[in-house]
């Protein structure tokens, strides 16, 4: 019996954390997480299960009943019940989400026009994930994507919906199957050099422009972090980058035995003469040559 009190305390205990960063107090988050425990119970009932203080007790569930987290169900006295969590969690979502568009509106109108020469860096994989989505989402035309089968699933859904949109979708796939990725129409995919095999370092980034406008560019192995701007040059090289993959993979697939023949296979002495060594050791063992 103690061992599971100490487990649910625990569990208390990162709840109550998590609920904290929402702006709940540390005691609002305790009678919340108490509640769903058991009710209807008073607030003289919660104080002594909880240890928070009588008085403390009454004011947290005033707030919370500000807050739509909770609700009187009897008088005399005045029983509390939860509201779901999902309730109060969407409910939440939803008036912050108006909040931040709201603001964001607030605030752009006071800053000076946009400055495209900056670079800005998002790190971790869950931020990178975010800024992906809310640049396919912001493309009023095109879609251009150079990345690796993996990387592409985690954003199928949105990248789905703005196919379907009409959004033109251009892919430089790393990957073996390029039918997975044709969400309609509008998706036009080729594999990376005609077999979408993965060769050098730069090949284990995800790389995404829209409307000819903004980069997102990012690392995706190990410490996953993203590089993104506007920045007019650095979109159009990013593009060049993609368009001439575009250009070898249908060479490729036109000439390729030919080009073997002449190169090597995957170009091998084309790469010998400019990759780093570090890039050789991957090629090679790529190649099943080291």
């Amino acid at each position: 019996m103690a061992n599971r009190l100490r487990f649910d305390e625990s569990i208390s205990s990162g709840l109550s954390s998590e609920m904290q960063k929402l702006g709940f107090t540390d005691y609002e988050a305790k009678i919340y997480i108490q509640l769903l425990r058991m009710h209807p119970v008073t607030a003289y009932e919660l104080s002594k299960v909880t240890g928070v203080p009588r008085a403390n007790a009454y004011h947290a569930l005033e707030s919370l009943t500000r807050k739509e987290a909770v609700q009187p169900v009897s008088e005399d006295p005045v029983r509390f019940v939860p509201v779901p969590p999902q309730v109060l969690l969407e409910g939440i979502a939803s008036s912050t989400q108006r909040r931040c568009d709201l603001l964001t509106s607030q605030l752009n109108s006071l800053s000076k026009s946009e400055d495209s020469q900056y670079v800005w860096t998002i790190s971790g994989e869950p931020a990178v994930d975010e800024r992906i989505k809310q640049v396919v989402l912001s493309a009023k035309e095109s879609i251009w994507i150079k990345a690796q089968d993996q990387v592409l699933r985690r954003h199928e859904e949105v990248l789905r919906s703005m196919a379907h949109s009409g959004v033109e979708i251009f892919i430089i796939l790393f990957g073996e199957d390029a039918d997975e990725f044709r969400y309609s129409d509008n998706v036009k995919i080729y594999l990376h050099e005609g077999n979408g095999k993965t060769i050098g370092t730069a090949d284990n980034l995800f790389t995404i422009t829209v409307d000819h406008e903004q980069l997102l560019t990012a690392n995706v192995q190990g410490k996953v972090f993203a590089s993104y701007t506007r920045n007019q040059p650095i979109v159009t090289t990013a593009e060049s980058l993609i368009r001439h993959d575009y250009y070898m993979a249908e060479i490729m697939l036109r000439y390729g035995d030919e080009i073997y023949e002449s190169f090597g296979p995957h170009l091998k002495s084309l790469r010998e003469a400019r990759f780093t060594p570090e890039q050789l050791e991957r090629f090679y063992h790529q190649l099943g040559l080291d």
